[in-house]
């Protein structure tokens, strides 16, 4: 008996040490696109799949240079663009009509072009205006057509282009050199402003009217996590004239108050007349709000543990999972998507794919209770981060590279930001435990493989998920996480949400998450005939 639990003993341990070994040579590797691919799993289609493929970095080169050649007009790098010049807003692939894919896919069709989508901002033309540009054919391209009437009924103004990371450093800048020096004293001994410690937060829409375009602006204290650091201090900017230094102060907002601008403040509150309320000085880590942990882990974490290897394969953008095949990409403005879902080799979905996060904010401050953000025009895709192994994913996961070209002449790499990973889902898909006229266990393991990205837009960081189960279930899944959005507390603030901190109230607020599930379930579409080889019609 001793000598079977030491045996016992002794094979666990073999077992925990080569458990450990896998885990710290897998943290050990780069993040990278990992070619898993099981024997069994060889001779696929995954060229196919390359049709719904995202656009290379020398594919967004090439466009680039094809548009500086053939516009006949100046491109400003849109990192250096004043709103009167000309830009390139992004760069994306333009997936080809569904018809023509499925003609290829299925009906023994030719390969679609290759197509890249252009989004340009022409502010130097006589008639400003937002034009869309589908390039081609690619990798050399040879053309490029306006397709902006054909998808919005007619020419976008230019009031209407979302606004470029650019702009919201000019409207720091006017803040900084033109608009808080016209109210010395109030912002030196109430806001303690040196010049650089103050942070501000976008509200939108940018008005209520066509043509519009003023901004609300919160103020926070500059601190780690300074989105729940108010100080009270709130600006209406109009930022509609292409000429920066024709912008201008709308209207100023302090604790409860409104001015007509900071030099009105300023008079009342050297006059006595402004009820201060003065926030004390947070840390700079934030304080409260610091992302550090406050006690140091007692143990570790569990670990995910793969005994025989990854179970799925990645191939370029096509994966395959037991019954399940399907290709990905990754959008600039929309996010992660998945192309040609085929489960046991029938398509169930040709796209399933994120397309808008809209979050609804209600508070008694004008930034807050005029917010209503439409994460698509910040870029949802476009702010996909980079993937921390063994918190974000498990550290067995394969990891994903990325590259996108928006606001810029040149494409970026966005290292390790979608990962693919087989998840034990901690309890039994089926079991029975007979102890009725025989004695006998049937069970089956509950797993589901997860595609995943993690878009930081402003404070929100969205978790977004595709799980493909081993019953045929698909499911679409948001986490929000990051930092709550926030105002600054005065009078009946409550009636609009919670107290944070001191002077922090968590306003009230809905998110509202819109996909796009394009389903071919009992084959609407071309069905290729083995015998005759020729595509059936629609069903």
């Amino acid at each position: 008996m001793h000598m079977k639990t030491v045996l016992i003993l002794l094979v666990l341990a073999l077992a925990t040490i080569f458990a450990l070994v896998c885990v710290l040579l897998t943290r050990g590797r780069a993040p990278s696109t990992c070619q898993h691919q099981p024997p069994e799993q060889e001779g696929t289609d995954d060229a196919q799949s390359l049709v719904f493929a995202d656009l290379t970095p020398e594919e967004m080169v090439q466009v680039v240079r094809y548009l500086q050649g053939n516009l006949g007009v100046r491109l400003v790098d849109a990192r250096r663009a004043k709103p009167s010049d000309n830009c390139i807003a992004s760069v994306d692939v333009q997936v080809p009509a569904k018809a023509e894919v499925l003609q290829f896919l299925d009906g023994g069709g030719a390969r679609p072009p290759r197509e890249a989508l252009a989004v340009l901002y022409f502010g130097d033309q006589p008639e400003p205006n937002v034009t869309e540009y589908v390039v081609g054919p690619l990798p050399t391209p040879g053309y490029h057509r306006d397709v902006t009437v054909q998808k919005y009924g007619g020419k976008v103004p230019y009031h209407r282009r979302p606004t470029l990371a650019v702009e919201h450093k000019q409207i720091a800048g006017f803040l900084k050199s033109r608009v808080f020096p016209t109210a010395p004293s109030f912002m030196r001994q109430v806001m303690e402003y040196d010049g650089a410690s103050l942070a501000a937060l976008t509200a939108a829409p940018r008005g209520f009217r066509s043509g519009d375009r003023i901004t609300w602006f919160a103020l926070f204290q500059n601190v780690s996590g300074f989105f729940v650091h108010p100080v009270g201090l709130e600006v209406q900017v109009d930022h509609s004239s292409l000429d920066v230094s024709r912008w201008a102060v709308s209207r100023v907002f302090y604790n409860g108050q409104y001015y007509r601008d900071m030099a009105q403040l300023e008079s009342a509150y050297v006059q006595g007349r402004v009820s201060v309320a003065k926030v004390r000085k947070a840390p700079r880590d934030g304080g409260f709000s610091s992302m550090k942990p406050r006690a140091p882990s007692a143990a570790l974490f569990p670990l995910q543990y793969e005994p025989h290897g990854p179970r799925y394969s990645v191939r370029s953008n096509h994966v395959l999972f037991q019954a399940w095949s399907f290709a990905f990409g990754m959008s600039v403005s929309t996010g992660l998507r998945l192309f040609d879902i085929q489960h046991k080799g029938e398509r169930v979905a040709y796209e399933i794919s994120v397309q808008e996060a809209l979050s609804v904010y209600g508070s008694n401050c004008p930034g807050g209770m005029s917010t209503r953000y439409m994460d698509g025009s910040f870029g949802i895709g476009r702010y996909a981060s980079p993937l921390v192994r063994g918190v974000d994913c498990p550290y067995s996961a394969t990891y994903v590279d990325t590259h996108a070209l928006s606001e810029s002449l040149s494409p970026s790499k966005r290292k390790a930001s979608l990962c693919i990973f087989e998840q034990n889902l901690g309890s039994p898909l089926r079991r029975h435990y007979s102890n009725l006229h025989s004695l006998y266990y049937g069970g089956l393991v509950n797993s589901a493989l997860v595609v995943r990205s993690i878009a930081t837009v402003g404070n929100y960081d969205y978790v977004w998920d595709f799980l493909f189960y081993q019953n045929g279930a698909i499911e679409g899944k948001v986490q929000a996480t990051g930092y709550t959005s926030s105002s600054f507390l005065h009078g009946d603030g409550l009636r609009y949400g919670n107290r944070v901190w001191e002077h922090t109230l968590g306003t009230i607020h809905t998110h509202s998450v819109n996909y796009k599930v394009d389903l071919d379930v009992g084959g609407n579409t071309r069905k290729l005939d083995p015998e005759s080889r020729a595509a059936k019609p629609l069903q």
